[in-house]
């Protein structure tokens, strides 16, 4: 809602908001995703030019980091064209993220019918901010959406013994300014074309919204190449009821003061992978944790670790490695799940002679660590 909106009013991220992100509590989280998008260009070829497009920025934090690492390796990148291109629909969200990322130094889009704002980045790569993924150009493309699914509405569902109904929000009659769900009196048009035929839970949450980005991640892929990381709290289709509120770092009733609270519910990547139609290929969800630790979060903690004189400095680093890792805390709370086209996992064709064609070299982060 544009008036009343939580992420076009307040959009709550940080210390001070409603929720923390993991690239808030620690660089190395985006700086290992940004090699994750170096590993994917070099393993297909190194292609002369690749577009990081980030779905719901919030901050800009993680693009931030992202973007460093390319700085870093900006000889490797030098015969390179990259851009950066933002999807963002709250006015607040994109002004902190253009002081984040240019220092405040955009130019208004008004006249250009897709991006709405423009600016460089301070390492010199342009950026510009979108509304819809369908007004960022078609090319070869890195999409990224980090806990950018989860804040996407839902239809939920029960089962009942009159077969299935769907759960609506009324006002409450015997207290006229509160809220409640109810069960529809009958089915609607989502329990007709939402509810898949073999499933077995007695209470759904679907996320159609999800389900169109997704085709759409997929179809760019197919066509024009890339690959899209996403990592969201989530399950593989086994979860049911999981809709929540965050406000002030606190669990918050989902009905009470609407458009104050960050409303969430998990991510169902059997849904995702259902609705990429087989356009590509799907690698996950797999832990945080395992993620983290296949990319080399444990060699890069100890290079910083070694690099900081700073006592306090060391317990921040420990401390933020242990809230991503630790498994009851966010390293198995959030998956990473990716998109890839068929033919960066495909098998080297049997036909020719087995040293004829190098193997494709394997997906980082989704298999074991090859540098030792």
């Amino acid at each position: 809602s544009p008036p009343q909106g939580y992420y076009t009013r307040r959009g709550g991220i940080g210390e001070s908001g409603d929720f923390v992100t993991s690239p808030e509590i620690s660089q190395v989280f985006g700086e290992l995703i940004g090699i994750w998008y170096i590993s994917e260009w070099i393993a297909t070829g190194k292609p002369k030019a690749f577009q990081l497009v980030e779905l719901g920025p919030g901050r800009g934090t993680l693009t931030d980091d992202i973007l460093r690492v390319f700085n870093q390796l900006a000889s490797l990148l030098s015969k390179c064209d990259v851009s950066v291109h933002l999807v963002e629909v709250s006015p607040k969200l994109s002004e902190i993220q253009a002081l984040m990322l240019t220092g405040g130094k955009v130019q208004s889009n008004p006249e250009d019918k897709s991006a709405y704002m423009k600016g460089v980045s301070k390492t010199g790569i342009p950026i510009s901010w979108y509304r819809d993924i369908q007004d960022v150009p078609p090319g070869y493309s890195f999409y990224l959406a980090h806990e950018f699914f989860d804040a996407l509405p839902i239809h939920k569902f029960q089962k009942t013994e009159k077969g299935w109904r769907e759960v609506l929000v009324d006002i409450d009659p015997d207290v006229p300014d509160q809220l409640r769900f109810v069960l529809s009196p009958s089915g609607t048009p989502a329990t007709e074309n939402f509810i898949q035929p073999e499933e077995t839970r007695d209470h759904v949450e679907v996320c159609p919204e999800a389900g169109v980005i997704i085709q759409r991640l997929a179809c760019r892929i197919e066509k024009d190449g890339g690959a899209a990381l996403v990592a969201d709290y989530g399950h593989d289709g086994t979860k049911t009821d999981t809709f929540r509120g965050f406000r002030n770092h606190k669990l918050h009733d989902v009905l009470k003061a609407p458009g104050t609270a960050d409303l969430t519910a998990d991510v169902d990547f059997s849904y995702l992978r259902k609705m990429t139609q087989g356009r590509t290929a799907t690698l996950g969800p797999i832990k945080q944790r395992e993620f983290l630790k296949n990319m080399g979060i444990d060699l890069r903690l100890q290079v910083l670790l070694q690099n900081s004189r700073d006592t306090a400095m060391h317990e921040q680093l420990l401390h933020s490695y242990d809230m991503l890792m630790n498994p009851k805390k966010m390293g198995d709370r959030f998956n990473f799940f990716a998109l890839l086209p068929h033919h960066r996992l495909a098998d080297p064709d049997k036909k020719h002679k087995p040293e004829s064609k190098s193997p494709l070299p394997p997906v980082a982060g989704f298999g074991e660590l090859l540098l030792k």
